[in-house]
C-alpha cells in the first residue's frame, strides 16, 4: 500500500467520521423532544437543525469544503472520475452551503435541515464505501455487502430529499434581504443566480436521479457477475506478482520496442507508476523516435511484435501453458472443415455508392460530397483523390476476382455486406454462435458473392439450417493456431486480402488484436497475402506538413467563439482545449516530419497498444513485399463506442470545434472499402511496397479520412469534456427557453414588477 492508498484511506475516513457527526447533530435536534408524532412537529424540528446544535455549522462548512479535494484527486489521476463531472456535483453542493450559511431565511426553514439530513445521508455510507474498497482493494466485491448496498440503494429516498431540500433553500436566499444586503455589490445579482439555479434543477435532477439508476444497475451487475471460468488459449503474461496485470505487459511491450534504439526512454517506460493516465507521452516518444530513420521505425516495430509473440501465453486444453509463439508453431491434430455458400443474386453493375445521412451517394453527387469534405478539412486531399479515383474507375468495385479473409466478419465496423453487394468472395472468421452466422450466411445467399467458413464437422452431414449455423464459427483467442492452419492452404492459387476487424473492450482487445496478428503473420509471409487494417483517429500518426499548418490556422483564428473556447482553457488552467499542431520532427538526415497528437486518455492504455501492434505489423510486412492497406477511419457511432454515455455526448458535441464530422458506421465502412480498393488496385498507392516513403510510418500518412482531427485546432484528447458540455447545452436548450421564461414571469412577480 502506497502513500497514494494511505492518504485516500485518512481522508476518507475523515470525511466519513465528519459527516457522521453532522448526522448525529442533525438527529439529536429531531429527537431532542422525543419522536416526532406527525408531520407539522417534524417540519419544526427541522427549521432548527441548522442553528441549534453547537458545531453542526462549522462541522458542516469544513466536511462540504474538503469535498473540494475531490475535484483535485480527479485531476490529478487520483481516483478515476471524471474532473468535470466531479466538478459540476461539488460545486452544486458549494453553492448550497454557501446559501444556508448566509442566509437567515433559509437557516430557518425545514429546506436546510432536508438538505442535511439528506446529505449527511448519503455521505457517511460513500465514505465508509471508499474506505472500505481501499483497504480491501476491491471495490466491486471486496466491501461488505451491506455497506455496498447502501451505497448504491439510500439514493433512492435521499436524492429527492436533498434536492428539494436544495431547492428551497435557493428559493429562501432570493427574497432574504439579510442575505442581498450581506453582498451590496452583486447581492441582488446573487439572487437572479439563485432563482436560475433552482429553476435548471428541475431539468437536471431528473437527469442525475436516472444516471444512479444506471450505475446502480451496472455495480450489481458486477457484484453478482458469475466467475469467469478457467483461462484458455491466448492470455497476458504472467508478471512478477503472479497476476496477468494488462498494465505490466503493456508497458514491457512498449519498452521492449523502444529500447531497440532507446534503451533510457525504455527504462522510463518501466518505471511510469500510473500508466492508465502517464501512457500517451510514451508512445509519442515511440513515434518520434521511429522518424529518426526507416531502420529506426522498423527496428522498434520488429522489437514490439516479437516481445508480445513470445511473452504472450497459450493455455492448452490440459491447462499446460506455452508461449504463444510456440503454439504459433507447433504441428496441430485438430483440424477444421470448410463450409461455402454462394449467393444467388446477379451481380450488379460495379459503382460505388456511399450512404450518408439519409441518402445514398453516387456519381457526381458523390464526387461533390468527396471534394467538400476534402475542403472543410473533414478527409485528407490523398483520400479524397482514392475514393475519386475508384468513383472514375467503377471496374475496380467488381470485387468477384478477390478472396478476402474477415477476421471479425460480423463486426461493427467490418465490410461484410459492403462487399456482399460487390460479389466479393468472403473468407469468414468469426465466433462459433449460430446467431452470428445465422445472419451472414443468409445475408451471403441473397448476395452476388460467396462466403467461406470454418467447421466443426462437414457441410454436408449438416441436414438443416440450425445445424449448419451450430457447427460454423471458431474462436480467435483458443483456435487460434488451428484458424491458421486451415487458412494457409485455402485456395491456393487465389490472392487473399486479410482484413482484421475483430473488436473487444479493455485487455481482450489487447488479446483478440494479437491473435489476429499472427494470421496476419503467417498469410503474409508464406503467401503475400494482402493485409488491411482500419486505424483510429485516436492514435499517434505522421501527417502532412499541410495539415499540421491547417491545424495551428484554426488554432490562431479568433471569432466570437474563441471567448468561449479561452474561457474553458482558463477554468481547466489548460487541461482542455490544447493545440492541437506540434513542432515539427527531425530525421538523422534532416528531413520534418509532423505528427498528430490523436491518443484519448479515456480509451486507455490497452486499446493503444493493441492498434500499435496493427502498426508494427503493417510497415514489417510491408517492408517484406504485402500490398498493406492500413488508413485511417474516421470516429464513428459504432454501438460499442456509443453505448457508453459520456462517449456518445462527446460525439454529439464534437462538430462543434472544425471541421469535425462523426460518421454513421454505414458512411465509414463504404468510404473505407474505396480507400482499401484503391490501395490494392492502383500500384501507386502508398500500400504497396514498391512506392517509395520517407519513412515506413508516412504509410499512415495517406488515405487519411480522418473526420477532421488532424486540422482541429484542439488535440481528440483536450475536447472531450467541452463536447459533452456542448451536449448537454444543445440538449437542455428547449428546457432552458421555457424555464426561462417561466422564471422571468416568476422573477416578476416576485420582486413586485408585475
Amino acid at each position: 500500500m502506497g502513500l497514494k492508498d494511505l492518504y485516500l484511506i485518512g481522508y476518507n475516513a475523515a470525511c466519513a467520521a465528519g459527516w457522521a457527526y453532522v448526522l448525529y447533530l442533525a438527529t439529536c435536534v429531531v429527537f431532542a423532544s422525543g419522536v416526532p408524532c406527525c408531520h407539522h412537529e417534524v417540519l419544526a424540528s427541522l427549521e432548527t437543525v441548522y442553528l441549534e446544535p453547537p458545531l453542526l455549522k462549522e462541522t458542516l462548512i469544513v466536511v462540504q469544503s474538503a469535498a473540494l479535494l475531490e475535484i483535485v484527486h480527479a485531476a490529478l489521476g487520483l481516483v478515476r472520475s471524471p474532473v468535470v463531472v466531479t466538478a459540476m456535483q461539488v460545486m452544486s453542493r458549494i453553492v448550497a452551503l454557501f446559501a444556508v450559511v448566509y442566509s437567515p431565511v433559509s437557516q430557518a426553514h425545514y429546506g436546510s435541515g432536508l438538505m442535511i439530513f439528506g446529505w449527511s445521508l448519503v455521505e457517511v455510507p460513500r465514505y465508509a464505501f471508499y474506505l472500505a474498497a481501499l483497504i480491501t482493494g476491491d471495490a466491486t466485491k471486496g466491501t461488505p455487502y451491506p455497506l455496498f448496498y447502501l451505497r448504491y440503494s439510500l439514493f433512492y429516498v435521499l436524492y429527492p430529499l436533498g434536492i428539494t431540500g436544495e431547492m428551497f433553500t435557493f428559493y429562501n436566499t432570493t427574497y432574504d434581504p439579510d442575505f442581498i444586503s450581506a453582498f451590496p455589490s452583486f447581492g441582488p445579482y446573487l439572487s437572479w443566480f439563485y432563482l436560475i439555479t433552482m429553476l435548471v434543477y428541475i431539468p437536471g435532477g431528473p437527469f442525475m436521479y436516472m444516471n444512479m439508476v444506471g450505475n446502480r444497475k451496472s455495480a450489481f451487475r458486477k457484484r453478482f457477475a458469475k466467475p469467469r471460468p478457467p483461462p484458455k488459449g491466448l492470455v497476458f503474461p504472467t508478471d512478477k506478482k503472479g497476476g496477468k496485470s494488462t498494465s505490466e505487459a503493456g508497458k514491457a511491450a512498449l519498452a521492449a520496442a523502444v529500447g531497440a534504439v532507446d534503451k533510457a526512454a525504455a527504462e522510463k517506460i518501466l518505471k511510469t507508476k500510473n500508466w492508465r493516465f502517464g501512457y500517451t507521452k510514451h508512445f509519442l516518444t515511440m513515434v518520434e523516435l521511429q522518424t529518426k530513420s526507416p531502420s529506426a521505425a522498423l527496428k522498434i516495430a520488429k522489437a514490439g511484435l516479437d516481445h508480445m509473440h513470445e511473452n504472450f501465453q497459450f493455455i492448452e486444453e490440459d491447462g499446460s501453458s506455452i508461449s504463444f509463439k510456440k503454439a504459433m508453431t507447433q504441428k496441430n491434430k485438430a483440424q477444421f472443415e470448410t463450409g461455402v455458400i454462394k449467393g444467388t443474386a446477379k451481380k450488379p453493375s460495379p459503382e460505388l455508392k456511399v450512404p450518408y445521412k439519409n441518402k445514398t451517394l453516387s456519381g457526381d453527387s458523390l464526387v461533390a460530397q468527396v471534394n467538400k469534405w476534402v475542403s472543410y478539412g473533414t478527409i485528407e486531399q490523398s483520400a479524397g483523390d482514392a475514393i475519386l479515383k475508384c468513383i472514375s474507375n467503377p471496374k475496380w468495385l467488381d470485387l468477384s476476382d478477390k478472396y478476402f479473409v474477415m477476421l471479425g466478419a460480423g463486426s461493427a465496423m467490418g465490410p461484410f455486406k459492403v462487399l456482399m453487394s460487390l460479389g466479393a468472395n468472403i473468407i469468414a472468421i468469426d465466433l462459433d454462435r449460430p446467431g452470428i452466422w445465422k445472419n451472414l450466411i443468409n445475408y451471403a445467399r441473397d448476395s452476388p458473392g460467396s462466403i467461406t467458413f470454418p467447421m466443426k464437422k462437414t457441410q454436408a452431414s449438416c441436414k438443416d439450417d440450425d445445424t449448419l449455423f451450430t457447427n460454423c464459427g471458431c474462436n480467435l483467442f483458443t483456435e487460434t493456431p488451428l484458424i491458421k492452419d486451415w487458412l494457409l492452404p485455402l485456395y491456393p492459387k487465389k490472392d487473399l486480402v486479410v482484413g482484421s476487424y475483430a473488436y473487444l473492450d479493455g485487455a481482450l482487445h489487447v488479446q483478440v488484436s494479437l491473435a489476429m496478428d499472427a494470421i496476419c503473420k503467417a498469410l503474409s509471409e508464406e503467401r503475400k497475402a494482402t493485409l488491411a487494417y482500419l486505424c483510429t483517429p485516436t492514435d499517434a500518426h505522421l501527417c502532412s506538413k499541410d495539415a499540421s499548418a491547417a491545424s495551428l490556422k484554426e488554432y490562431n483564428r479568433f471569432t466570437l467563439g474563441k471567448l468561449f473556447e479561452v474561457f474553458w482553457q482558463v477554468v481547466s488552467r489548460g487541461a482542455f482545449l490544447k493545440k492541437n499542431a506540434r513542432k515539427p520532427m527531425t530525421s538523422d538526415d534532416g528531413e520534418e516530419f509532423y505528427m498528430v497528437d490523436g491518443l484519448a486518455v479515456a480509451q486507455g492504455p490497452n486499446y493503444a497498444i493493441a492498434k500499435r501492434l496493427q502498426h508494427w505489423r503493417a510497415i514489417v510486412a510491408r517492408e517484406q513485399g504485402s500490398i498493406v492497406s492500413s488508413n485511417i477511419a474516421p470516429a464513428t457511432s459504432t454501438a460499442s463506442v456509443v453505448h457508453a454515455k459520456t462517449f456518445a455526448m462527446a460525439y454529439e458535441g464534437m462538430p462543434y470545434f472544425a471541421p469535425y464530422e462523426i460518421f454513421e458506421p454505414d458512411t465509414s465502412k463504404a468510404v473505407m472499402l474505396a480507400l482499401l480498393t484503391f490501395d490494392f488496385r492502383d500500384k501507386d498507392s502508398a500500400a504497396n511496397p514498391s512506392t517509395k516513403l520517407s519513412n515506413p510510418n508516412e504509410l499512415f500518412k495517406y488515405g487519411s479520412f480522418n473526420g477532421g482531427c488532424w486540422r482541429c485546432a484542439y488535440t481528440v484528447s483536450s475536447i472531450g469534456e467541452v463536447s459533452v458540455f456542448i451536449c448537454l447545452a444543445k440538449w437542455s436548450a428547449p428546457y432552458v427557453g421555457i424555464i426561462g421564461a417561466a422564471g422571468a414571469a416568476f422573477a416578476a412577480k416576485h420582486f413586485g414588477m408585475i
